[in-house]
């Protein structure tokens, strides 16, 4: 079970030119990814590219829910809901 952290709701939008985070729907946080949701690699490239913006270690993003899904549940650990969404902000486009 996940320890102290924040847990986000994330939209994933794979096969994009490019990864960027595009913004808030909602509850969820909507995330272009460059990987095809194949073998599960766009799972991999989401959790690395949510450690890189929130400046955490890729140990700390972990896949809750929505494994084979575009709707997913990651947490984050060592980071309050406040400090997430700080350091998304900056990564807005």
């Amino acid at each position: 079970m996940a320890g102290p952290g924040v847990k986000i709701r994330v939209k994933v939008i794979p096969n994009a030119p490019r990864a960027e985070v595009v913004g808030w729907r909602g509850e969820a946080l909507t995330i272009k990814l460059t990987a095809p949701p194949l073998e599960g690699r766009a799972n991999r490239e989401l959790c690395g590219f949510l450690a890189g913006v929130l400046g955490v270690s890729p140990a700390d993003v972990t896949l809750l829910r929505g494994e084979s899904a575009r709707h997913k549940l990651v947490h984050i650990a060592g980071l309050s809901a406040a400090e997430a969404r700080a350091r998304l902000k900056l990564h807005l486009c």
